[in-house]
């Protein structure tokens, strides 16, 4: 007989099979039943206004129904094949139709493959082993990535450190960290190594914190320059801050992008774009063995993939849709905000209307070390409470939907000034 189980009742299966009883992505208590729409709900039925879709990729909501047409409707004629398929063709046309630096694209699975061999591709163009990143910026799990990524220590700049066990030290000896939005400390960092750079890797809204007027400019001019190969990490801002991405929005174009969560339409699939004569390292029939980036990938393009991301792209390409998505993001930044107001609770809502969080500062955001200023117990409380009364988020980040609907209004309505209430009562 099938018997429902309770969420203490499926953590407490999670634990023994599952290091730290989760996925190691988010809070191992929740656990989620199902999504639709707007909304998600746990093993005990309890729902949620879901503000976290996925981490992103859900933009749309979950289930929409077009997506799921186009789903089911391939799923009969084939899954995946490790082969070239018309559907993972046709994804790819999109991306360079959208994608100001996408002449040519390469597909993996996730956002961290993505970044990793964007930087390897960087490393085989330019004969360069050195890279740029910025302090705090998120690009997947590779051990580049792991450094300086959350460091508990302050160090002084340039210095890596590792933010994960198992990191050889060989990998920090290639690692330059420098801070976000400091053109004044870049130009410094370059003056001395510029030479031995082969990429500077950057999301261009990073994290939460916006980059400042002539910051994103500044990279592509002085990459240019010193003959370095200028990635931006769109797997969160691809498809969200515009059709075209940051690079839309910003109005910079890199030499690289990769792109994940969106693209894909809620199944796994990302993807690297960018000029043909980098992306050529791809292809050992142009550049050679000596030269040739070896990539490959059991599911990397897979139809079903990409059946998904290609009708949550033609979705979002219609009229007013992003319109509605700044317009969602706004009014829950305001009702945050107004909420923290009306108790005196000093705080910065940074980030975008597509994507944004509250920082408990007085203080500007401008960097991971300005982020760290913020009082982490209150945002602790805060997003307890939220969650306590019917919102579903992660601990840094808010996820906008376009399925937001005036019901769900009302629940953040209510939710937001509940939480900063528990904060002033609180006094942390």
């Amino acid at each position: 007989m099938n018997r429902t189980h309770s969420q203490q009742e499926w953590f407490d299966r999670a634990a023994e099979v599952l290091p730290g009883a989760g996925f190691g992505n988010f809070d191992a208590e929740m656990i989620i039943r199902e999504g639709h729409g707007s909304r998600v709900i746990d093993m005990d039925g309890r729902e949620y206004v879901d503000l976290l879709i996925g981490s992103g990729p859900m933009l749309l909501g979950h289930g929409h129904p077009e997506v799921m047409e186009a789903v089911l409707e391939q799923l009969p004629k084939g899954m995946t094949f490790f082969a070239n398929n018309s559907e993972g063709i046709a994804l790819a046309e999109d991306i360079r139709d959208s994608v100001a630096c996408g002449e040519q694209v390469r597909y993996v699975t996730s956002g961290g493959e993505a970044d990793m061999y964007a930087i390897r591709l960087a490393r085989a163009y330019t004969g360069r082993d050195k890279v740029l990143k910025f302090e705090g910026g998120y690009h997947g799990m590779s051990a580049e990535a792991q450094m300086s990524l959350a460091p508990t220590r302050q160090v002084n700049f340039p210095q890596a450190v590792p933010d994960s066990a198992g990191i050889p030290d060989g990998v920090r000896e290639q690692m330059l960290i420098a801070p976000f939005n400091d053109v004044e400390y870049l130009d410094s960092i370059l003056a001395e190594h510029g030479p031995e750079i082969a990429c500077i890797i950057v999301e261009p809204l990073q994290r939460i914190i916006p980059p400042e007027q002539g910051f994103l400019e500044a990279l592509r001019e002085k990459a240019t320059a010193h003959g370095i190969v200028l990635i931006f990490d769109e797997i969160v801002t691809g498809y969200r801050l515009a059709y075209g991405g940051a690079q839309e929005a910003y109005g910079v174009t890199p030499d690289v992008c990769t792109l994940g969560k969106i693209v894909g339409g809620g199944f796994p699939l990302a993807a690297i774009a960018g000029r043909a004569d980098i992306m050529a390292h791809f292809d050992k029939a142009r550049v050679g063995q000596d030269k040739w980036l070896m990539q490959l990938g059991t599911l990397s393009g897979n139809p079903i993939a990409s059946v998904a991301g290609r009708k949550t792209m033609e979705v979002l390409r219609r009229d007013g849709q992003y319109d509605k998505l700044r317009a969602n993001g706004q009014r829950l930044m305001d009702q945050a905000s107004d909420a923290l107001a009306a108790e005196g609770i000093p705080h910065q809502v940074s980030g975008d209307p597509t994507l944004f969080e509250i920082v408990f500062t007085g203080g500007t955001v401008r960097n991971y070390r300005d982020y760290l200023t913020g009082s982490a117990p209150k945002a602790a409380l805060f997003n307890k409470v939220l969650r306590e009364h019917g919102l579903f988020k992660s601990a840094g980040k808010t996820y906008p939907s376009i399925a937001l609907t005036e019901e769900d209004f009302e629940i953040t309505g209510a939710a937001y000034p509940a939480a900063a209430k528990a904060v002033a009562e609180v006094g942390l």
